[in-house]
């Protein structure tokens, strides 16, 4: 028999949405500010509305749900999930009234994407977008890049056992500090000196180049934002590629490889232990995936002739390939020459980047490289017992940031969440064939949103049809959580519909 959800349990997840979609409300005063400090008297009023909106409910939801109760474990991960499909629609406000997309659907497409790290866009004229409303695009990837509940454990939420369900549900396992918010704010200032010597390198080297001062600054402060949350979002419709600044992509890879690091190593590096990007498993799987895809990459490449001579060939795959291993979706070529210049075997090659990913616990999205290195470790010790004797024991550790015996509930637990990567993968290369798109293209596109990438190879425009915007969108949604709260939010519904 199952249990509906009590009025209790109601009043609990209804008190923490309601302090999430107040500190949303918070951030949308940033672009309010930047729209009055550059007269934008139309993208003013749109955020004085969209925040005012915001903190209202908040306010609202936190009063009529007030408790003394603590947030139990399943409490925890619906609160996470809901979150999200709240901040989709709450930030999509000000990007609808904006007129700069064509509905309130394309509008919730990109608040998704932003705050997933995803980096597809339904945006209309981008390289007219407003100040106020492209610092609200980066913005949102910034703070996905995270967590919004990171966010919200540093600012909003006090108390550890409010705390850890919270952070664990937005697919975040590890604890760098014995307390998890002492956690998140590590994360914060790990993010705000990496953003903060960003920008700077970034806006430096495009006043050199000859861009604006102010325009300099601000693309620099976008790109940064973007690079080390591996989001994708640009402040131009041709992404990295309207630069055409080799030492500009240099700086953006270093930052989305910065980015795409698990946080846990960040805080071991910091703290002086530099040997152990060397030793940890999760940098040595992504260093070799990264070259082996490179170089398959570079022969289907080399193969078509698409980028005569060496540096062209690198400059142009291995840059994508970067963005797509990063889950980050940065470009330097147009987007129809995927479709049109990359071979079949090229287009495989960064399919499986971006459904790789990169580490754990960071701002980037897919299946992980710890799953995978665990996965092949773990097949490699099957092999080597076929061939030593039955009455052999094989005791196998991995190193990631301390010495892990590797048993067979770790080895589950990345296999279950890579089939449902695979899963997710599969039903947008379904949906996408079923609307008449090519089986390749509607591959790569699905994986691009299902691992939070961005990379597209022309299928995500405003006319495609709304049934794979809403099934982009689920992939973002549940991709970016890695499905745990997910299920529990969709366990959580059924059980208020068919529970007793």
């Amino acid at each position: 028999m199952i249990l509906r959800p009590q009025l209790q349990d109601i009043k609990i997840i209804g008190l923490y949405a309601g302090r999430i979609i107040l500190g949303l409300g918070l951030l949308l005063l940033i672009p309010l500010a930047v729209a009055w400090g550059f007269a934008e008297q139309a993208a003013l009023f749109d955020f004085v509305i969209s925040s005012s909106f915001c903190l209202a409910l908040g306010y609202f939801l936190i009063i009529i749900c007030f408790t003394h109760r603590e947030l139990n474990w399943w409490h925890g991960v619906v609160v996470v999930s809901l979150s999200w499909l709240l901040a989709m629609f709450l930030g999509a406000l000000p990007l609808y009234l904006s007129k700069h997309w064509l509905s309130y659907l394309d509008a919730c497409f990109d608040a998704m994407s932003g705050f997933s790290t995803t980096g597809l866009t339904l945006v209309q004229d981008l390289d007219h977008l407003s100040y106020a409303y492209n610092m609200w695009r980066h913005l949102m990837q910034y703070i996905g890049g995270q967590g919004i509940m990171t966010v919200a454990l540093t600012f909003l939420i006090r108390g550890a056992a409010s705390a850890l369900p919270i952070y664990v549900g937005e697919a975040r396992e590890e604890k760098i500090l014995p307390n998890v918010v002492h956690t998140a704010r590590f994360i914060w200032l790990v993010s705000l000196v990496y953003l903060l010597m960003g920008t700077l390198a970034l806006s430096f080297n495009a006043y050199f180049s000859g861009m604006p001062k102010l325009k300099s600054l601000l693309h620099g402060l976008w790109v940064a934002m973007a690079s080390w949350s591996t989001g994708g979002f640009a402040p131009q419709s041709q992404s990295i590629l309207y630069y055409h600044n080799f030492t500009f992509e240099l700086i953006t890879i270093t930052l989305i490889l910065l980015g795409s690091l698990n946080f846990s190593l960040h805080y071991t590096l910091w703290t002086g232990k530099r040997k152990e990007i060397f030793r940890n498993i999760e940098t040595k799987s992504f260093f070799i995936s990264i070259l082996l895809l490179f170089s398959l990459a570079a022969f289907g490449l080399a193969i078509s002739g698409a980028y005569p001579g060496a540096i062209s060939l690198f400059r142009k795959g291995f840059y994508q390939v970067i963005s797509a291993h990063t889950t980050t979706g940065f470009m330097t070529v147009y987007t129809q020459q995927f479709a049109q210049h990359w071979t079949p075997l090229s287009l495989l090659s960064v399919i499986l980047c971006m459904a790789i990913g990169a580490g754990a616990c960071s701002s980037a999205g897919g299946i992980k490289v710890l799953r995978v290195g665990m996965i092949m470790r773990a097949l490699l010790q099957d092999i080597k017992r076929t061939m030593l004797p039955r009455s052999a024991v094989v005791i196998d550790k991995i190193h990631h940031i301390k010495d892990v015996l590797l048993n067979e509930k770790l080895i589950r637990q990345a296999a279950l969440i890579m089939l449902a990567y695979i899963f997710l993968y599969f039903l947008g290369t379904l949906v996408g064939v079923y609307f008449g798109y090519p089986v390749h293209l509607a591959m790569f596109e699905s994986v691009s949103a299902g691992a939070n990438v961005g990379l597209s190879c022309g299928i995500t425009q405003s006319s495609m049809p709304a049934a794979l915007k809403l099934t982009y969108i689920f992939q973002m949604w549940a991709g970016r959580l890695e499905f745990i709260s997910v299920f529990a939010l969709l366990g959580t519904i059924f059980a208020l519909v068919k529970g007793r």
